[in-house]
């Protein structure tokens, strides 16, 4: 049996993989933005394997089951964003495209899909 920690580490390098084959997104955010396991992450590329994993990039949006790419330009509404977003989830072939917010909530951003879903505050990584 896999245990959720290699699946999630098998996940995230095909993320890598395909984000260094895509084509460069366009810069919306100074920086990176997270949850403690998330920005740990993009300073030093390992994971840690935890479930409680958050990461906001110019690329797209990493959870410790999911990986959301933008899909088409994003959009900006005042300081906050609008975008599409193609998403794939561990265990679940294909991807799904969804509607997705991002919230300019203080110095912090919080992601709001359509569909109801609300992740962060996420806090900008040092």
């Amino acid at each position: 049996m896999v245990s959720a920690a290699t699946r999630i580490a098998v996940l995230l390098l095909t993320i890598v993989a395909a984000a260094g084959s895509a084509v460069a997104s366009q810069n919306f955010l100074d920086g990176a933005y997270g949850n403690k396991d998330g920005c740990a992450y993009a300073k030093t590329g390992d994971y840690t394997g935890s479930d409680d994993f958050f990461l906001l990039t110019d690329e797209g949006i990493t959870t410790a089951a999911s990986y959301c790419s933008f899909k088409g330009p994003v959009t900006k509404n005042g300081k906050s964003f609008a975008a599409t977003v193609s998403c794939s989830a561990e265990g679940e072939t294909g991807e799904a495209d969804d509607s997705v917010d991002i919230l300019r909530t203080g110095k912090d951003y919080a992601i709001a899909f359509k569909g109801g879903t609300r992740w962060g505050p996420l806090k900008k990584c040092k």
